[in-house]
């Protein structure tokens, strides 16, 4: 699950991932992060998610960190807006009224490039990564975040069946993550209709974490 993995993704067009109308999860739960408008929510590994727009026309100002340049020149077409593209380091920094764009390496964003935000969107990004990235993904996140509140939704399933991605990530390695610095609670569960790809019959589990 390198950096080119995901490039070839995008490339191919093999982005079954993504939602045209967006995650119905982030309207049913997005409140649990009780923000206000003008609050700035950071999207880790955000591909080109209608969930923006939907931040955006709800009054939020939003960050997001990305792999693929289609995805985020894609992403700013169907916005209708023009970014203003520079180089922060080895980032690319794409940026429009109320959204901010990082084009490279996650690992790369620091917290003073991130600056700060009120709370994280997690939808497709623990997921996305293989157990070891997981760890080390979940380490960066608490470091440039300054423990901010996230909204997590994972995916439940037997793996032995699928290997992934997206995997499975369960309340147990959820914890094992994020148990010591952050509470964490179910608001949500919901049977994947269809299963995942047709393959494997998974839920889809809705966290909310706050700092201790």
């Amino acid at each position: 699950m390198d950096a080119e993995f995901w490039q070839s993704r995008w490339d191919a067009r093999e982005i079954g991932f993504h939602q045209e109308q967006g995650n119905p999860l982030l309207k049913a739960h997005f409140s649990q992060l009780a923000l206000s408008a003008g609050d700035r929510v950071f999207i880790p590994l955000c591909g080109k998610t209608k969930d923006i727009a939907w931040l955006l026309a709800n009054n939020y100002r939003v960050v997001g960190a990305e792999l693929s340049e289609i995805a985020i020149k894609e992403l700013f077409a169907e916005l209708g807006v023009t970014a203003q593209v520079k180089p922060v380091g080895k980032l690319l920094h794409y940026s429009a009224t109320n959204i901010d764009i990082y084009l490279g390496d996650i690992f790369e964003l620091s917290a003073e490039v991130l600056q700060s935000v009120d709370a994280i969107y997690d939808r497709a990004a623990l997921v996305a990564l293989p157990f070891v990235m997981r760890c080390k993904y979940t380490q960066h996140l608490n470091d440039i975040s300054q423990l901010a509140p996230q909204l997590v939704i994972c995916f439940e399933y037997d793996q032995s069946v699928h290997d992934g991605p997206p995997f499975s990530v369960t309340e147990k390695e959820l914890r094992e993550h994020y148990g010591s610095n952050y509470m964490i609670s179910l608001v949500g569960r919901v049977v994947l209709d269809g299963g995942l790809k047709g393959r494997v019959a998974a839920d889809e589990a809705v966290w909310v974490l706050n700092a201790k």
